[in-house]
Formats: C-alpha cells, structure tokens, sequence
C-alpha cells in the first residue's frame, strides 16, 4: 500500500521517514475547531478530523494524521499568533509539569484506527532573557505550545519525560510503528516480515 501523510510539518515528515517508510505528502484543508472536546481526547478528535476531509484515498492507499497539543493548566496551548503570544505561553509552561497529547489516524478504505499517547513534561524555569533568546532563534509559530523539544529549549530546560520523546516531537513513533505493523500488516521496504 502507498503510505500518505497528511502533514505539514517537517517533524512528523522526518520520522515517519527514520522509521523506514516511504511516503508522499498530501495537503489536507481542515477546519481545526474542537468546541465541546474534552481536552485531553482533543488531539485524537482533531487526526480523525483531517483524515475525514480528505475524500480522495485510493483502495490501494493508506493515510496517516496526527494532531499535537499542548495542554497546561487544563488549557490548551496552541501554535502561537505571534512573538507575544509566544512569550505568554513559554511564561506559562515555565516551571511547571504539562502534558502533550499527539493524537493518530490511520486509515484506509476499509479501516480506521485512532488513537493518542500522552508525554508529560516537566519544564524549568524559563528567564525572560531565555524565552526572548528561544523566540528569536528558533521557529515557535509553527509549534503547538510556541517549543519543540528537539531544539534549544528542549535540550537546556526540559528537567524530564514521563513518557515518549518523539511524542512531543509530533508522532509517538513505536505506537505508530505498532500499529502499521500489526495492524495494517505493513512494514518498512527494508524490513521483511
């Protein structure tokens, strides 16, 4: 089968690819509101969302969708609009234990499956000179709670991990591994049965 990832993000690219898999990129236009989901299921209702906006999969073909979130304080922290949204998001995670939920959809024609994991993260303090220094140098706006974990803020102020790195990177990787697999009965080109 022909693996689709209905992404944008360069992240969820670059490890579905280091887990050996083939794939192509599809654009899918999705209206992203989730008013009345309760929000820790919120990433999940979000994948199964994109992957129903696109009406066009082939028998022959399998797509992947993901949501990440950042939750803080039972508050859902989105990318932000700008440099000052960004800076209030970083000043609310900042020595604090918060959670990224990554919801999954696989689906085909004949069958779907969603499911999410849940990382906990717990995150030093963040001086303003240091979210001014992230803000500036890296690219929040693109990522749910203004960080990504594998860049500067991940390496000097995540304290610790209660769960899957590669989650709050964007894809819990082993459970989508297990799930093609076992599943889907596909595995990467280089792997035999």
């Amino acid at each position: 089968m022909q693996i689709l990832l209905g992404s944008n993000s360069p992240r969820r690219s670059e490890l579905l690819k280091s887990l050996g898999y083939d794939f192509t990129k599809v654009k899918i236009d999705c209206n992203e509101d989730f008013e009345g989901i309760e929000t820790n299921k919120v990433a999940a209702y979000l994948a199964e969302k994109k992957s129903l906006a696109f009406a066009s999969l082939g028998k022959d073909e399998l797509l992947i969708t993901a949501d990440t979130v950042v939750i803080c304080n039972n508050a859902i922290l989105n990318k932000p609009a700008d440099k000052a949204e960004a800076e209030s998001m970083l000043r609310s995670l900042s020595s604090t234990v918060h959670t990224v939920v990554t919801g999954v959809c696989i689906r085909s024609l004949n069958n779907k499956i969603v499911f999410d994991n849940t990382t906990e993260v717990t995150m030093n303090t963040l001086s303003a000179n240091e979210m001014n220094y992230y803000i500036d140098n890296y690219q929040p706006m693109d990522k749910a709670g203004s960080y990504g974990i594998q860049e500067w803020i991940g390496l000097s102020k995540v304290a610790k991990l209660n769960g899957c790195f590669y989650n709050v990177m964007g894809l819990p990787t082993s459970m989508l591994y297990e799930v093609l697999t076992n599943k889907f009965n596909i595995f990467p080109a280089k792997i035999r049965k």
